[in-house]
């Protein structure tokens, strides 16, 4: 069906499906200040769109709207079509609290009280 579309057509079909995964996205990878839209997630890597980010390597911050879920080490593997591939060396999920330095029993009492009396 495409063959018969002229390019002008074909174009701003494009450009249409590049707006509607931009919207529909997010995630978004943060480096700094900038912030750039992920299109496509996986256990993997992710891709973005090749015009707007720029050629990404290193340490980066993934994040669904204002949460921040990862922090990964990336590379830029391939090109498909009108998206880069980044793959993840290293993606460690983000914890809102520190990690504990010893095990924690789960029926472990949450408090002591103070049983003398004054």
């Amino acid at each position: 069906m495409t063959d018969f579309l002229p390019k002008e057509v074909l174009d701003g079909l494009h450009a249409a499906q590049k707006r509607a995964e931009r919207k529909r996205s997010r995630r978004s990878v943060h480096i700094g200040d900038e912030a750039y839209p992920i299109l496509q997630f996986a256990e993997d890597g992710f891709a973005m769109d090749l015009e707007s980010a720029p050629h990404l390597r290193g340490l980066v911050d993934i994040y669904e709207g204002p949460r921040h879920l990862y922090q990964a080490l990336i590379v830029a593997s391939q090109k498909e079509g009108d998206k880069m591939r980044y793959e993840f060396k290293r993606n460690t999920g983000v914890s809102d609290r520190p990690p504990l330095d010893y095990y924690q029993e789960h029926d472990a009492p949450i408090a002591l009280l103070d049983s003398s009396k004054d």
